[in-house]
């Protein structure tokens, strides 16, 4: 259920309310309006009297959320939410809930310190506000390259240094989120991991902002559940990302699952962000895919992008060179625009 308080109601007010919920074993999850406060009450499935809190000083009204995904749902929070990926010269970098559209390009594997440098130079002058690298690499076979580790984080730090781009990396286990956390500004959860409930659990309690990607076999409720791990444990700082699903067609590499834009946005007040490099797999088609991420309503994308996309070390053939992603960024603007948005 969701508990608004009255406009007004006092500090006191609320304290009061946190704590009759927590007397009765339950998670209190406040926001804090300008106007008013909403309290979401989560935890166990036992049925609680709404009397309970109703009769509570300051309370105006109860709401039940009959999503099972109850943090990540528009019941719990009707306004869009905005993540924020960094903030510089006192101005913050964020991804949702404010008519722009973000843009996150980087390699898909970091391979060496000069190209993590060349490479976040290039983008961050076509317009990115992010570089997307990969220091550990999930790779379907075990002697594909598995990136550099904390070698490469120590790249992307220093590339953030010098461009002041976001750095958004995956994690691929609890055990390295303390570490990707000390270099990193988003962590990501990978397609293959997006029900790997320990490594859900463990960047919820960082309290780091977490770009989650939608499995490849997965529904859209699954994608929300999944979510919901991470913003159960106060961790609202969640992206959620269509990065295309697996069907009968081969041609592609995934089906980009547009219809999951529109669809996620109205179930839920997460950004979303969409990846065309990996839901085509081919890089002609990655820019008419992004174009058509923003017209459906995109909150961001995340590109993949190599000086030399022929001699990369993973997913070349997805990657587009740096003079194709300033003409996606060109035309982007141009449809970004349209929706009443910019980049």
């Amino acid at each position: 259920m969701v508990i608004i308080m009255k406009p007004g109601a006092s500090g006191a007010e609320i304290a009061g309310v946190i704590a009759r919920i927590e007397a009765h074993q339950l998670t209190p999850h406040p926001i804090y309006g300008e106007e008013r406060t909403v309290i979401a009450v989560v935890g166990n499935d036992r049925p609680v009297d709404r009397t309970t809190f109703e009769t509570l000083a300051g309370v105006d009204f109860i709401q039940a959320i009959l999503k099972p995904y109850k943090l990540a749902s528009r019941e719990f929070r009707k306004d869009d939410s905005a993540v924020t990926l960094i903030e510089r010269n006192g101005k913050a970098v964020t991804v949702g809930g404010n008519g722009h559209v973000t843009l996150i390009a980087g390699p898909c594997a970091c391979e060496s310190r000069e190209q993590v440098l060349e490479t976040a130079l290039m983008v961050k002058e076509a317009g990115a506000q992010g570089f997307r690298g990969g220091a550990f690499k999930p790779r379907t076979s075990p002697y594909s390259f598995q990136g550099h580790g904390e070698k490469a984080l120590q790249w992307m730090a220093e590339a953030r240094e010098v461009t002041g781009l976001a750095i958004v990396t995956e994690v691929m286990s609890p055990e390295q989120v303390p570490m990707v956390a000390e270099y990193a500004n988003v962590m990501q959860i990978g397609a293959r991991n997006m029900q790997n409930f320990a490594l859900l659990n463990a960047v919820g309690m960082s309290m780091k902002p977490v770009l989650l990607k939608r499995g490849m076999s997965a529904t859209m409720e699954e994608l929300l559940m999944a979510a919901e791990y991470i913003l159960s444990h106060g961790n609202y700082n969640v992206m959620l990302c269509e990065r295309g699903i697996r069907t009968f067609e081969q041609y592609t590499r995934n089906t980009t699952d547009i219809n999951a834009i529109p669809a996620l946005k109205a179930l839920s007040h997460l950004p979303v962000v969409l990846d065309p490099s990996h839901a085509t797999g081919k890089s002609e088609y990655v820019i008419a895919i992004a174009r058509a991420g923003i017209a459906a309503g995109a909150d961001g994308l995340i590109v993949e992008v190599h000086p030399e996309p022929s001699k990369a070390m993973s997913d070349g053939a997805q990657t587009l060179t740096p003079k194709a992603f300033e003409s996606m960024v060109r035309q982007c603007k141009r449809i970004a625009a349209a929706m009443d948005k910019e980049i």
